[in-house]
């Protein structure tokens, strides 16, 4: 349901304890008793115990798994600087100009600098695993002009060099059957039409950068409900999501 309708629905309708909900809306991502926030990559056992789960925004799936490492080891100690770029499916149920395809052809656009939606669950996340986490997070998204797919670039200070980093986040997602470190940049037609998310990472100077691809409809919404519902019901997580990407 959209943002805003789900709260709605669930206050004026008695719905049995049998069944289990998955809510792909934002109504229940932020410090919601009854919902489990639903990013397996953060809290897999929580998922798999839990009778209500908020399914997480794509941007921030998209910039969560590029931090999550970092956060888990008390790593991030500075401002955290991210630009992303969604496709035209990226844009939610409301109908605006901007979402047309017919407009964003051969067109790039800015919105919600500084204050998209999806910042509150990233910060949520990532003060989960390193609560002294205090810094802002600088996000710049971008309206692309294809039509799915999330890439985002994020960089932070760090001390770590290249190969500490990279053996932090192999070991991070050794056991998440959906998130790769590559060992060269991405390209989005390497996710879309797949729950995957593929991570590369470089050292420039002082700075870690890391670039996230996703699909925005399947890790970034759908295919992240079905692997969330496989967790919840004592499935093999990857049931269902072992799907080819559009080119190789």
């Amino acid at each position: 349901m959209g943002h805003g309708e789900s709260v709605k629905f669930l206050a004026e309708n008695k719905i049995s304890d049998k069944i289990k909900i998955i809510d792909l809306s934002q109504d229940f991502r932020l410090n919601s008793n009854d919902f489990v926030y639903g990013l397996p990559e953060l809290q897999r056992e929580k998922i798999k115990s839990a009778k209500n789960i908020a399914n997480p925004g794509c941007f921030a799936t998209a910039i969560q798994l590029a931090l999550l490492p970092l956060a888990e080891k008390n790593l991030l100690n500075d401002e955290v600087h991210v630009s992303a770029v969604t496709g035209s499916t990226g844009a939610g149920q409301a109908l605006a100009a901007s979402n047309h395809f017919s407009w964003r052809n051969n067109n790039i656009s800015i919105y919600k600098a500084f204050q998209h939606q999806h910042l509150g669950e990233i910060n949520q996340s990532l003060k989960q695993l390193q609560n002294d986490f205090s810094s802002a997070i600088n996000f710049i998204p971008y309206r692309g002009n294809f039509t799915r797919g999330i890439l985002a670039s994020v960089y932070t200070h760090s001390k770590l060099t290249l190969d500490e980093a990279k053996k932090l986040y192999k070991n991070y997602y050794k056991q998440h059957p959906f998130v790769f470190v590559s060992e060269k940049p991405p390209d989005i037609k390497q996710v879309v039409n797949t729950n995957k998310c593929i991570l590369y990472l470089e050292r420039h100077e002082s700075k870690l950068h890391v670039q996230s691809v996703i699909d925005n409809l399947t890790k970034g919404a759908s295919g992240q409900a079905v692997q969330n519902m496989n967790l919840i019901f004592g499935l093999d997580e990857t049931a269902g999501l072992k799907l080819k990407p559009s080119a190789f």
